[in-house]
């Protein structure tokens, strides 16, 4: 089994750890973080990595559970995100044949960033042929076995010798060289049903 915490189209390195992994808990109960993959996610643009940053409502109290965060629709960032995905992979080999599945969660709001982030996994998940058994805690488990929620983060990552990316095409590789370990969306536009195998040869057993 393994723990990891919601992930807004989550690194390649989460969905390394649900094809590595039997059991997959995805935890509800935690305290949110700020400046983490739970909202936000990275992309291959034209000038290099993007970060893309879901707005959330303040929560009303210092310690709020991430099942109990709401998504906030100041700025407009669903058509912003939107047109930053589009942008970036409108080239890619596969993105004609996924963008319908995507366009919806763009288009819908959702109360809830954790509904969000889950709808979301399921579909690719399911694109990938990727079926783990996931688990949803109901408690917080400080000591837990095979613990990724806070190894998995943009910033500051921690060592994880289970996880060696392996390279695969990208747009922008003649440019920018490749560039491991962004969204799965990335993996997924590039390769397309391919990308199981992608994920297979990352982990480092």
């Amino acid at each position: 089994m393994v723990y990891l915490s919601t992930t807004y189209l989550g690194p390649v390195q989460q969905y390394c750890k649900m094809f590595q992994y039997t059991d997959v808990y995805l935890e509800t109960a935690e305290n949110y973080l700020k400046q983490t993959y739970r909202n936000r996610c990275t992309i291959a643009g034209a000038n290099g990595a993007l970060p893309l940053s879901i707005p959330i409502e303040k929560p009303t109290t210092l310690k709020c559970p991430t099942r109990d965060i709401r998504i906030s629709n100041h700025g407009n960032w669903r058509h912003l995100h939107w047109n930053a995905i589009l942008s970036a992979y409108n080239m890619s080999p596969f993105f004609e044949y996924y963008q319908d599945d995507f366009i919806p969660f763009y288009e819908k709001g959702y109360n809830f960033l954790f509904d969000f982030n889950e709808q979301l996994r399921q579909l690719i998940c399911g694109l990938l042929d990727l079926h783990p058994n996931i688990h949803y805690t109901e408690v917080y488990a400080k000591e837990v076995e095979n613990d990724f929620r806070e190894i998995i983060r943009p910033k500051h990552p921690r060592e994880d010798k289970a996880f060696r990316p392996k390279a695969y095409y990208q747009v922008f590789l003649n440019k920018l060289g490749f560039l491991p370990n962004l969204s799965i969306i990335d993996l997924l536009f590039n390769m397309g049903p391919e990308g199981i195998l992608v994920l297979k040869n990352s982990v480092a057993v």
